[in-house]
């Protein structure tokens, strides 16, 4: 019964925090000054007549109360609305941008995890020693270099070596293979994906050795060695399980940007992926647009840290007591 509880309380914070991130989501985009009709004023053909019937089309003619009603109605329905650009579906845009980005973050971010996962275990069962010191200097300098500049790094030093834009050569001539196709989108996809890895994989190494350290000082890891157990059993079937509870909830976030999507990244390599559909919409003022990829990030982030809240239950034993 104290699982059951446990189980419905996160689920109930987590429900509530979707529904406070569509609200904010909302307002947030409509408290910036001028819109997309307002842009229009640049152009000489654009008469007030037509930014009124423009205005009008896309509702915000209405107060703000009235348009958030509207788009919770239309949320409820799966609806979010038509993309002020394109006057396309933004919910159809949304799912051919999260066909290019997922699989890209998603190598990028799994790599990440079982790379730095590995290190820093390593680091803490070998503390102190050469392996030690390679692996957290290495990690403390990838941690604190930005996304963009990890990124131009990669692209200036493999240019000549690898495809640096976009997700397929643009000028194959003719139809080509299965194979070669997924061949030339893995070429594309190596130096954006090699960037997430770099970005994220050594945050999980400091963290995971932080909290294996911690966990190797634990009176029953001492009771162990005492025993006479080895070291490689220790930390296999005592510590690594406590020691994954913190970075859990950091997985969780990190997971959030396989569906977000990383926005410098597919800038910096011209990846048409959700983000460089956010960059466009955000100079555009495409607000259906914003609202929507925002949306989904948020939501993912929200519904992968109630994975990460499950997880707790799973791992710690002293939740279900």
């Amino acid at each position: 019964m104290r699982g059951a509880d446990y189980v419905i309380k996160r689920a109930g914070f987590a429900v509530l925090t979707i529904f406070v991130a569509i609200t904010i989501n909302f307002f947030l985009f409509r408290v910036l000054p001028g819109n997309a009709v307002a842009d229009l004023s640049r152009v000489p053909r654009a008469t007030p007549q037509l930014r009124h019937a423009l205005e009008v089309e896309f509702g915000l003619d209405k107060p703000k109360w009235e348009q958030y009603l509207i788009y919770l109605k239309q949320l409820a329905h799966g609806n979010m609305g038509v993309s002020y650009a394109t006057q396309q579906p933004v919910s159809t845009l949304l799912a051919n941008d999260l066909k290019n980005t997922i699989p890209m973050v998603a190598v990028g971010t799994i790599a990440a995890i079982l790379i730095g996962v590995l290190t820093g275990i390593l680091s803490a069962w070998r503390r102190g020693s050469a392996l030690d010191h390679l692996s957290t200097n290495l990690a403390i300098a990838f941690y604190a270099f930005p996304t963009q500049f990890l990124g131009l790094m990669l692209l200036i030093l493999f240019a000549s070596v690898l495809p640096t834009s976009g997700m397929m050569n643009p000028f194959v001539l003719g139809p080509e293979s299965l194979w070669a196709r997924l061949k030339d989108i893995g070429a594309h996809m190596i130096l954006p994906a090699l960037t997430v890895c770099l970005t994220l994989y050594g945050e999980f190494t400091l963290i995971m050795r932080s909290s294996m350290l911690e966990t190797l000082g634990e009176d029953y890891v001492l009771t162990a060695r005492a025993k006479g157990l080895p070291d490689r059993k220790i930390v296999s079937r005592h510590a690594l399980r406590n020691a994954l509870l913190p970075i859990a909830t950091v997985v969780a976030i990190s997971l959030g940007w396989i569906v977000g999507g990383a926005i410098l990244v597919e800038f910096i390599f011209t990846w048409p992926g959700i983000g460089w559909a956010m960059w466009q919409a955000i100079y555009q003022r495409d607000y259906p647009m914003l609202q929507g990829g925002f949306l989904v990030l948020a939501v993912s982030v929200i519904v992968l840290n109630f994975i990460a809240d499950l997880a707790y239950f799973r791992l710690d034993p002293r939740i279900k007591e």
